[in-house]
């Protein structure tokens, strides 16, 4: 079993502007400063991309990132969320316990269930379940979250499976798994990253990955 942490939700993207710098100026900054490379659906998805949020460690080094493909998911099933086909690939960078870069503090070591989690509480955050009132969304949201930790904790139990996918065209096995609000699945690819991804309307068994080789194109 895999020990992960909580290395942080992805969250919505950030369409406001700072000292007159374009939100998305400032996005693509943030993944163009991460150390590793960044992966995305490969060339056989011909549909729209877009870049999301990276998170960051308390010392400003870039852990993760999230690339959006096909629609832009809506939380609302009233917005016509369930009609939605969409899939997003998150990068997290493989690195072990360590310290902070400014001395303050220890970072947690980031793993496929680091992945796996990144993508289960992505997941979530763009669900509501039909019939749900808005008031007793937060209670449901962090029920859930807590089972999305825990089941990105146990890789090897029963509620993953092994699905197989190209990873810049090498098949590599990824955790996989199903529920009423999508799919998830977290994986490792080459140049110390893991790769998770979640989605609904869209079929994972199709996908491939593969690294993108520039990112400002996203922009």
């Amino acid at each position: 079993m895999e020990t992960t942490s909580r290395v942080g939700a992805e969250d919505a993207p950030d369409t406001a502007t700072a000292e007159g710098m374009p939100a998305a100026r400032r996005t693509v900054d943030g993944y163009l400063a991460a150390p590793f490379p960044w992966y995305a659906l490969d060339e056989a998805f011909t549909g729209p991309r877009r870049l999301m949020q990276v998170g960051t460690a308390a010392d400003g080094t870039v852990q993760h990132g999230s690339i959006g493909h096909g629609d832009e998911p809506s939380v609302r099933a009233d917005a016509g969320a369930e009609k939605q086909r969409f899939a997003v690939v998150v990068t997290v960078a493989s690195s072990p316990v360590r310290h902070s870069g400014d001395g303050t503090g220890v970072l947690d070591a980031t793993t496929v269930s680091s992945a796996a989690w990144l993508a289960g509480s992505g997941l979530l955050a763009c669900t509501w379940p039909a019939q749900m009132d808005h008031s007793l969304r937060d209670d449901w949201l962090d029920q859930q979250t807590e089972t999305a930790f825990e089941l990105a904790d146990d890789l090897d139990g029963p509620a993953w499976s092994v699905l197989s996918l190209p990873v810049d065209g090498v098949p590599v096995p990824f955790h996989y798994r199903e529920s009423e609000f999508g799919w998830v699945l977290a994986g490792s690819a080459r140049g110390g990253v893991h790769i998770g991804a979640y989605g609904r309307g869209m079929s994972a068994y199709g996908l491939g990955f593969s690294v993108v080789g520039d990112i400002t194109t996203y922009a």
